[in-house]
């Protein structure tokens, strides 16, 4: 029985519960947000490292942080570096986005270095595959990439990212309309060149039950990826994207009726004044599915800075109702993220999380706030650091740029706002 089928029946699972305390709501709101589909909490039966994640509607924002192997001077250790620096970071879960090298083995070691949910998109690895075999992945067989996607499955992957919403239809449309950024989705823009060389369907669609019977026997959770998200701020909310973004909703209907759980990921760049529309539209066709947004990025002059880009982009759509943030790095768009950059990325998008989750008005949000408030009232610098959303980059800053560090900021110094009001309004301060 998936965990879907057990919210539907009325039954709370151990996993429903632990969410229910992670989150501080009650089990049974989590069972019903679960059966409504509001909720999803990708858990691979067959995984046992792993801890209950709880993303949608009333919970905290999550954020996910993406890694994987690419090109050939790829290493599997560093990958593996990056996971433990997400996770030391706060990611709430890892996507390993791995397109060469040894994908079956950085998998496994990605389950193995995180208690967190981890994703894959599974097209990437038959591709590569199919180029190894034939020379071209284009030449990819229908049975090898379900091959693929059952083989992930049955590792222990929590939720599978898979474009099943890009028809022909929907690259007819494209066709048609022109943009001025055709395809930045890396899987999208390989299926649809598959497609169109094979002169067929998009598999991931047609064969769409038998992707709902694997996930169902593992209770794995989809994720529904948009091969038409808009690469930039010209493109957004166009014909094709909201017509791929129809056929998801569809696509919801059918894995809730089959017990499976199922989420959408999109959009990629978003401009502010379009954000609160994305978002509702989703919600809309969707059914309330739970949004994992990648981004969005608000602007595409950031080169080199597009983690505050994201963060932005991410704070708002939270707000408006995206359950799940898929960070963004200083190297978007230039090449792939280090570690630093990697725990960079994974920060910034927990400081968009939770500056949305305050303006929800979420249990424990304002709480956190205010509890370093008063401990900057104080003075209580270590209580401040311990509460910073980023302690190690606090703790560092402090350090080096403060003389005394048991009173004033490094700024002001004796000239401390808060010791001079503290002595005319007479209030209590401490210092450590």
């Amino acid at each position: 029985m998936t965990l879907l089928n057990s919210a539907l029946e009325g039954i709370i699972t151990p996993a429903m519960e632990q969410v229910a305390a992670q989150e501080g709501v009650t089990p049974e709101f989590v069972r019903q947000g679960i059966a409504e589909g509001t909720i999803v909490v990708p858990h691979n039966m067959l995984r046992r490292n792993r801890v209950p994640v709880g993303i949608g509607t009333g919970l905290r924002t999550k954020v996910s942080a993406s890694v994987g192997l690419y090109g050939d001077k790829s290493d599997l250790a560093e990958e593996v570096k990056k996971i433990k620096m997400a996770v030391a970071a706060g990611t709430d879960a890892i996507m390993d986005l791995s397109v060469s090298g040894d994908i079956d083995g950085m998998r496994k070691e990605a389950l193995a270095a995180t208690p967190t949910p981890v994703g894959t998109l599974p097209l990437y690895q038959a591709l590569v595959e199919a180029r190894e075999k034939y020379g071209s992945p284009v030449k990819m067989k229908v049975e090898e990439l379900f091959e693929v996607i059952e083989r992930q499955a049955a590792d222990g992957i929590d939720f599978l990212a898979l474009h099943c919403g890009t028809t022909i239809s929907v690259v007819e449309r494209a066709q048609k309309e022109g943009r001025v950024d055709p395809l930045v989705s890396y899987g999208g823009s390989h299926l649809i060149g598959w497609m169109l060389y094979n002169q067929r369907e998009n598999p991931l669609y047609e064969y769409y039950e038998r992707i709902l019977e694997i996930a169902r026997r593992y209770d794995v959770t989809l994720s529904l990826a948009d091969g038409m998200r808009p690469g930039c701020l010209a493109d957004s909310l166009d014909g094709p994207q909201v017509q791929e973004l129809v056929v998801l909703g569809e696509l919801v209907q059918r894995a809730r009726e089959a017990g499976v759980q199922v989420m959408v990921k999109g959009p990629g760049h978003v401009p502010l004044n379009q954000l609160k529309a994305t978002v509702a539209l989703q919600k809309s066709l969707c059914q309330g599915a739970p949004y994992f947004v990648f981004g969005p990025v608000v602007t595409d002059i950031a080169a080199g800075y597009d983690h505050i880009n994201a963060a932005i982009g991410g704070a708002l759509s939270a707000w408006a109702g995206a359950d799940f943030l898929c960070y963004v790095t200083a190297s978007e768009h230039l090449g792939l993220p280090d570690s630093y950059q990697v725990r960079e990325g994974v920060v910034a998008a927990r400081i968009a999380a939770h500056a949305a989750d305050l303006a929800k008005g979420l249990p424990g949000a304002r709480e956190w706030d205010l509890e370093i408030s008063r401990a900057r009232k104080e003075l209580d610098w270590k209580k401040q650091i311990a509460l910073a959303i980023d302690p190690e980059r606090a703790r560092q800053l402090r350090k080096e740029r403060s003389n005394d560090a048991s009173s004033g900021c490094a700024m002001c110094g004796k000239y401390c706002a808060m010791e001079i009001v503290s002595q005319y309004l007479g209030t209590s301060r401490q210092t450590c």
